[in-house]
């Protein structure tokens, strides 16, 4: 109809194109901001966290007490480290009331509480310049107190230093124990791989000058720098099984292994005490500490995305060999080949005066050497797998194990660790 007919005309709608063109310029439409292009929404960078929020975050994180009796019986002092600092503090209490306190009632009655802290057994008459120890059952009680430092240590240094650490440098939240168990790893391998180098120079076996090994033997009297070292030891190997038969630590795919390797460990320390070749034995803790504070550092430079992270594994791997496989090798063909070294007067089974080597003893110290370097042997396998994948694929390599996670996913991880 027309206009003039009181009807205003429609304009004819164009294409479609048109009108999708108008509706996109029409500032006033509310589909407008819609059909712009948009720019693109990049991530917004994490920022890092401040030192105490990382502290926060991981005390929030740290297991807590549930009393100290229900602590000591369901095991939980072993994680709490509130509670074994309080066991600690009972037993060094105790000492010092029994110190200040017995000298006015019974001077003479020797302190109970001492083979706590101190090592025992001095060698009767042995002098104050250079005063001997020899093995005693106290020496158990020494090892059980330190087993409960070494739970304490660990978890300081686990959950309130290298997890707020890794907290800061922003390692991602699955990392986090695996990398504060690495960091503790570091610190006790420095501290007893030093020590080690330090008895070993005081002793005619430095560097590995395997004859001694059995020229003097039985080396039952010893320092007690070198008692107080290999039953600190056996303390933190004890210590470290126990970690692993609690499953306090993630287990691994070569969880195993692991156990293995501790109780051959423990095996070779407590045999090697007992039978008075503790030279032997500080030699084989030095050529297996050393190269863990390099695997170690190399595990957590990896998770740090260092840039000295290839640098610190290539100098690992060569340090690993040196002294996880040559010189292991040595004090195995030392064994083999030296063994008839000693004096014949030792060659005859008599413990109470300190002699144990019968002819097949020498197959019972070669066993449990042998066996640990077939675990070395297996991860270093695992080593030149990394090496071989790094240099076929430079940006892919990553580890060869894997983590069992306790929900049964399997996570990629990215070290190989001892």
């Amino acid at each position: 109809m027309s206009a003039q007919n009181g009807f205003k005309r429609r304009a004819r709608a164009g294409s479609v194109k048109e009108t999708l063109d108008t509706i996109e310029m029409d500032p006033s439409h509310h589909l407008t901001d819609a059909l712009r292009p948009q720019m693109p929404v990049l991530p917004a960078t994490p920022r890092r966290p401040s030192w105490t929020q990382a502290v926060s975050e991981a005390s929030r994180d740290s297991p807590s007490s549930k009393g100290l009796w229900p602590d000591i019986k369901t095991g939980r002092w072993i994680v709490v480290p509130s509670s074994s600092l309080t066991l600690l503090v009972i037993f060094a209490a105790l000492y010092v009331n029994w110190a200040v306190l017995a000298s006015y009632v019974t001077p003479k009655l020797p302190n109970p509480f001492e083979p706590l802290l101190f090592i025992s057994h001095r060698v009767p008459g042995s002098s104050d310049d250079d005063p001997r120890y020899q093995k005693g059952y106290l020496d158990l009680v020494f090892i059980a107190y330190h087993v409960i430092v070494f739970s304490f240590v660990r978890q300081v240094i686990t959950l309130h230093l290298f997890k707020p650490f890794a907290r800061y440098c922003r390692i991602k939240e699955a990392k986090l124990d695996r990398f504060g168990e690495q960091g503790y790893a570091c610190v006790y391998s420095v501290f007893l791989g030093l020590w080690g180098l330090r008895i070993m120079s005081q002793l005619p076996t430095w560097w590995y000058r395997t004859e001694y090994f059995w020229l003097d033997y039985p080396h039952w009297d010893m320092k007690p720098e070198l008692k107080r070292y290999y039953l600190t030891q056996f303390s933190y190997w004890l210590h470290q099984l126990i970690v692993l038969a609690l499953r306090l630590e993630k287990p691994r795919t070569d969880y195993q292994e692991l156990v293995a390797h501790h109780l051959v460990t423990l095996w070779l320390i407590g045999w090697s005490y007992l039978i008075n070749l503790t030279v032997i034995g500080n030699a084989v803790f030095v050529s297996m500490d050393i190269p863990d504070v390099f695997l170690a550092l190399s595990i957590m430079l990896n998770y740090l995305q260092s840039h000295f992270k290839i640098v610190s594994f290539g100098g690992f791997v060569l340090i690993w060999t040196y002294f996880r496989h040559y010189l292991n090798l040595v004090i195995l063909w030392s064994v083999y080949s030296e063994f008839d070294l000693m004096p014949e007067s030792s060659k005859h089974w008599e413990p109470p005066q300190g002699v144990w080597m019968v002819w097949w003893m020498k197959w019972q110290i070669f066993a449990p050497i042998l066996l640990l370097q077939c675990l070395n042997l297996f991860w270093y396998y695992l080593i030149l797998r990394v090496i071989v994948r790094a240099l076929k694929d430079p940006a892919g390599a990553t580890d060869v194990r894997s983590d069992d996670e306790i929900d049964g996913k399997v996570e990629s991880d990215d070290d190989i660790d001892d």
